[in-house]
């Protein structure tokens, strides 16, 4: 299957923002993580409810996002750059993966 040229150009900025992710990935620590995953509701979000027991959409929403954050930054860490594209075109251009790390 013959892969459009903007398809190419758009895997490769996806391939060097996973690598730049990896980068990060090195430097942030264990302690550093931990803490941006419980921030982030990485495990799930909470039911947030008001001073009157009713649904705080608001704050649920800004949970939702957090947590939004942090799987973004776990795609990074364990998808490749072809299951990244997939997911941005929501189609699938690669045949052959490659690994995680990037070799």
């Amino acid at each position: 299957m013959e892969i459009p040229r903007w398809v190419g150009q758009l895997y490769e900025q996806v391939r060097r923002r996973k690598q730049s992710y990896l980068q990060f990935k090195g430097i942030g620590g264990a302690a550093f993580f931990a803490d941006l995953a419980n921030f982030c509701c990485a495990n799930a979000v909470e039911i947030v409810k008001d001073e009157q027991g009713r649904l705080d959409k608001d704050a649920m929403l800004i949970l939702v996002g957090r947590r939004e954050v942090w799987l973004r930054i776990q795609n990074h860490f364990n998808l490749t750059s072809q299951q990244l594209l997939a997911i941005q075109l929501g189609k699938d251009y690669f045949q052959e993966e490659e690994q995680v790390d990037g070799r």
